[in-house]
């Protein structure tokens, strides 16, 4: 079983940034795709961005595409989300996700796509 442990976040006035982490342990099956999803208050979890398990590609929704970045360290088991010029609009609690096994081609958007969760991790973005 994998836990992930999320870090960061927090309060920041439109146009600053951000950075969350999402450190994992446990056993996985290899091969993990991260992903970070956002749920603001009223609304449906939404993804946000999507790295494959050997770093080498990243997918984004149009939404932050340009502001947010993704990365990972496999040597710290650490996925990391920059987040620059935010906006009053990405104002969630974010969850980062994991998948094992899943080639690097190959993009999950969805919730029900990912089977580990992070505990989630609010920011919010003053006007």
């Amino acid at each position: 079983q994998v836990q992930l442990v999320q870090s960061g976040g927090g309060l920041v006035q439109a146009g600053g940034s951000l950075r969350l982490s999402c450190a994992a342990s446990g056993h996985s099956a290899g091969r993990t795709s991260m992903g970070w999803f956002r749920q603001a208050p009223g609304k449906e979890r939404e993804f946000v961005a999507q790295i494959a398990w050997s770093g080498g590609s990243a997918f984004y929704a149009d939404s932050v595409k340009g502001r947010f970045t993704i990365s990972r360290d496999n040597t710290k088991n650490t996925v990391y989300l920059q987040m620059n010029s935010l906006k009053p609009e990405d104002t969630a609690v974010y969850y980062c996700a994991g998948r094992s096994q899943n080639p690097d081609i190959v993009v999950l958007t969805t919730p029900q796509e990912y089977e580990y969760w992070g505990q989630g991790t609010q920011v919010t973005v003053s006007s």
